[in-house]
């Protein structure tokens, strides 16, 4: 999600102040923060594009949530719920096939046009038609070029209908509307930015749908609007006076991209910021007993795990796959690297989801990974590379891993490089290892069953690129048994299923899962009503206030 609007940067801030901080790209000091603007210090490099139809990173998902609307959101006090946002209501047919949402009346986009179900079923249709990496949340449910405009249609201005091919269990559904792909986008604007295109055997459509221009456009109707992304330097948000609910308490919202730990906390101290977001265990504790500072915490969704390219020969044979289980150190990374931010935890089902396994069966045992080397046909170890984003903790998880397999006799190199380049390289298929995150795109466990276990197409032309698919994992078994668990009406029954899936990819899988994340932050004391939310698009800032 980025943007950069028209009329210069002298009209994107109020003040001076807020200009400067603005301005600044390097921890240097200055005075206080501006009364009106909240100053976050975050590791913003993995952004690509702030498009709600391409977006698919962390940071972009948490700007999406500040500024986009959705029919229904994430209810982040009570995550087993979803609770209308544009909606007022909505109902479910009999045979679970049909979702009709009536919107609230009288609602306006940032840009001053109304709110329509019009706006609804065109942002599913270009989400669908541009097929970008998200869109399988949505074509899913049987959505594609062809039929989307009568799948997903308004039949008067407050009302939109949306049809599903099978019978899904309903709280399935409603949750994958909570994903960043489905942003309800200001039809008119964003069609006036739209680009004509020659279409061609893949992309058969004359338009790009505004794609190109939403990459630094807005067109939304939160509570913030974007004003300006520039790539590993800072993201603006300023409040948006036409939105529906409680306005933002302050003006604007400025995230400085920041990588370094030591950097945040001094900055924090010194009042140069607001908020610190990537903090090490270490600068934590020196937050924790300073006065001025106070500290906050939420348990995440999102797993670290590093995976295994299986288009690398060595790499896909099975005794290789488990061996690297146990080449990690995960007692030490544990106590030191992710200390009072994750917990060791194995299984791709993070804790609090439904039919999650809280089972932690590797620890580090060099013997028996030798054992299992030496079944593979590789006594003597070989050498791989692994791609590596160049911020902690996982350039510390990576380097121990590299000191453990190097116990075993294998030799690894690390390559590193910022969220944008390894994201690409490892969405591309082209990595041998990366160590990476992943956080679900709604709050179900086909979320992350489906991204972990389900290969519908191995070619390196396949749509859905799944995990599963990224490091060219195919499982047709696994892929039939996650599809059955969207079926399964039964609570009971449905966790159950997910369990079977989680054990197996315990037992054959390329994937390490070696913790889930508790995320941290330091602010000054003097914000009021700061929260982390429990997944990484309900990061709100919208109510946050200073004394």
């Amino acid at each position: 999600m980025t943007i950069r609007m028209l009329g210069g940067r002298a009209r994107m801030l109020a003040s001076g102040a807020a200009l400067s901080l603005l301005m600044m790209t390097a921890p240097a000091a200055f005075a206080d923060t501006p009364k009106d603007t909240l100053v976050e210090a975050l590791s913003i490099d993995d952004i690509i594009t702030l498009d709600p139809g391409e977006a698919f990173e962390f940071s972009a998902a948490e700007m999406t949530g500040n500024t986009y609307d959705f029919l229904i959101r994430l209810d982040p006090t009570d995550t087993s719920k979803v609770k209308g946002d544009l909606a007022e209501s909505w109902t479910v047919s009999d045979d679970s096939l049909t979702y009709t949402f009536k919107l609230k009346p009288g609602l306006k986009f940032a840009s001053g046009n109304p709110i329509t179900a019009e706006d609804v079923a065109f942002s599913f249709e270009r989400a669908v038609k541009l097929d970008k990496s998200p869109a399988f949340i949505l074509t899913q449910f049987g959505l594609n070029g062809d039929n989307v405009t009568e799948k997903a249609k308004a039949t008067d201005e407050l009302t939109f209908v949306f049809t599903v091919d099978q019978p899904y269990a309903p709280s399935f559904v409603l949750n994958c509307l909570t994903a960043t792909v489905a942003a309800v986008l200001d039809k008119k604007v964003v069609m006036e930015h739209a680009k004509s295109v020659t279409p061609t055997d893949e992309y058969k459509y004359d338009t790009d749908f505004g794609n190109e221009w939403l990459k630094t456009g807005f067109a939304g109707s939160g509570p913030f609007k974007l004003r300006e992304w520039r790539a590993n330097e800072l993201v603006v948000l300023e409040r948006n006076d036409n939105y529906h609910g409680e306005p933002a308490k302050l003006a604007r919202v400025i995230y400085r991209h920041m990588k370094e730990s030591s950097g945040q906390r001094l900055a924090l101290e010194a009042g140069d910021i607001d908020i610190a977001r990537n903090l090490d265990p270490g600068d934590l504790d020196a937050i924790a007993k300073n006065a001025d500072l106070a500290a906050t915490s939420a348990p995440k969704t999102t797993l670290y795990y590093i995976s295994l390219n299986q288009k690398n020969e060595t790499l896909a044979k099975p005794e290789v796959r488990q061996a690297f289980k146990y080449l990690v150190d995960y007692d030490a990374i544990g106590s030191t690297l992710i200390k009072g931010i994750g917990e060791i935890h194995q299984t791709f089902l993070p804790k609090g989801v439904l039919g999650a396994l809280d089972e932690n069966p590797f620890t580090k045992d060099v013997a028996k990974a030798k054992e299992l080397l030496a079944q593979a046909g590789v006594p003597d170890g070989f050498t791989v590379t692994m791609d590596v984003r160049n911020s902690q903790p996982v350039s510390g998880i990576a380097e121990s891993f590299q000191q453990t397999l190097g116990e075993a006799g294998v030799k690894l190199e690390i390559i590193p490089g910022d969220g944008k380049q390894t994201l690409t390289k490892y969405r591309a298929r082209n990595h041998d290892m990366y160590i990476g995150q992943w956080g679900m795109d709604y709050f179900d466990p086909n979320s992350n069953a489906e991204t972990f276990t389900s290969n519908t197409d191995n070619s390196d032309e396949g749509k859905n690129k799944t995990l599963a698919w990224r490091n060219a994992w195919d499982v047709p078994e696994l892929t039939e048994k996650t599809k059955a668990a969207l079926l399964e009406k039964d609570s009971a029954k449905r966790a159950q299923m997910y369990e079977e899936l989680q054990k197996a990819v315990l037992e054959t899988s390329p994937f390490v899962v070696i913790f889930q994340q508790t995320e941290v932050a330091g602010y000054r004391a003097n914000l009021k009503d700061f929260k982390l939310g429990p997944t990484f698009d309900t990061n709100f800032v919208w109510s946050v206030a200073k004394d």
